[in-house]
């Protein structure tokens, strides 16, 4: 028998990367957007991590029918209070502006020139990461309470009424962060987004100098996946107890 889908819903090719090292022992066959054929885009209103995965597994579950996993993930810099923060891809004047940040090495360089006179002590930061995993339910159910701390917004399917899962249930809800500094200028050429400016003092390199192996075994993202995968195994043997307690 096949193993069940795991939808990851993300069209960043750098964490579909990193999802299919961290995820390879899933009791799962992993599934991107494009893999689904999903070309609609969760817009992300929520006003933090939690919210904003939340939005991306429920709306992406209603519309595959599928369990799926999202996540949000951002820098935070404490000599900037948090900030880029939940706008960490989005870090900058908006898309429209002269001066926008159309891309990593913009956002990079705006960072760095927003620390310019932090001294490096208190050039602290972290990654930080919330991974949601959604299911499927009876389109009947009354819509759930998203995680966070604004527990008044509830779910709607997604414009057009192109739903097969019905209203999603939060399922796993897992939190990752890894702790390091923000260095003057961009260093290793792994890695994506912030990777190149946060160094970590334990293993004297940023980031994107450190291999794929060793980003997942201590990154934001990697934390919170073995966390998720511990808790889909537990899910997967009681299933799997289950169907021996009730063969069909």
């Amino acid at each position: 028998m096949p193993p069940p889908t795991l939808l990851i819903a993300t069209g960043n090719p750098g964490k579909l990367r990193e999802y299919a090292g961290l995820l390879r022992n899933a009791p799962f066959r992993l599934l991107s957007l494009a893999d689904a054929g999903i070309k609609h885009e969760v817009e992300e209103t929520g006003a933090t991590f939690a919210e904003n995965a939340w939005l991306k597994a429920s709306e992406y579950a209603a519309i595959s029918g599928m369990l799926t996993l999202a996540d949000d993930s951002g820098l935070e810099v404490d000599a900037l209070n948090g900030q880029p923060g939940v706008h960490s891809a989005r870090y900058g004047p908006p898309p429209d502006a002269p001066n926008a940040c159309r891309s990593d090495a913009d956002r990079l360089a705006l960072l760095l020139r927003n620390l310019d006179d932090v001294p490096w002590p208190k050039r602290t930061a972290r990654f930080r990461c919330v991974i949601n995993i959604a299911q499927p339910t009876d389109a009947n159910q009354a819509p759930p309470q998203p995680p966070g701390e604004n527990t008044s917004q509830t779910t709607s399917p997604p414009p057009g009424g192109n739903t097969r899962g019905g209203v999603p249930k939060l399922l796993i809800s897992v939190v990752g962060a890894v702790a390091g500094m923000i260095q003057y200028a961009p260093q290793g050429n792994d890695g994506f987004g912030y990777d190149p400016v946060f160094f970590l003092p334990s293993y004297g390199a940023t980031i994107a100098q450190l291999s794929l192996d060793q980003k997942n075994r201590i990154s934001h993202r990697g934390n919170a996946a073995a966390r998720a995968l511990a808790k889909l195994r537990a899910l997967d043997q009681t299933a799997a107890a289950s169907a021996l307690k009730n063969p069909g």
